[in-house]
């Protein structure tokens, strides 16, 4: 089965393998899932080694990061497309809750679109499942 996962369980994958669920490390480990991380993930990802330094100990250059994703943790980059930009310009948001996160609704939008099951650790995105998102939480 295809799965998308958030930048969140990313971070969480390649730094601390004990804050996935039991659940969502089954997913991950299950060899017949096929994982994904949307480009938008990739940005956040590179974003953050700039800023923050996240992960700077594990590699050296942003590049590395991103070469990475595909081949330690053999996870496929999925482009963004016109029709996930055309779900997530119609998609109503949760802003009233503070979830503004347009890199999040992306993500969202990308799920939706594809019709993909979303995992994430970020409560919120439950809000979308009446949009049509599968999402499984990771409950840390």
């Amino acid at each position: 089965m295809r799965y998308l996962i958030d930048t969140n369980i990313f971070v969480y994958l390649a730094t601390d393998f004990s804050l996935l669920s039991k659940d969502v490390s089954a997913i991950i480990q299950n060899y017949e899932s096929i994982l994904y991380i949307s480009t938008e993930s990739v940005k956040e990802l590179v974003l953050a080694y700039k800023n923050k330094g996240l992960c700077a100990k594990r590699w050296k250059t942003p590049f590395d990061l991103i070469n990475s994703i595909e081949k330690e943790f053999n996870i496929k980059i999925a482009p963004l497309k016109k029709e996930h930009l055309q779900t997530y310009a119609k998609m109503q948001t949760y802003d009233e809750k503070g979830h503004k996160d347009p890199s999040d609704h992306v993500i969202i939008a990308q799920a939706i679109t594809e019709k993909i099951p979303l995992i994430s650790s970020d409560g919120r995105f439950d809000f979308y499942k009446k949009q049509g998102l599968d999402f499984i939480y990771n409950k840390k």
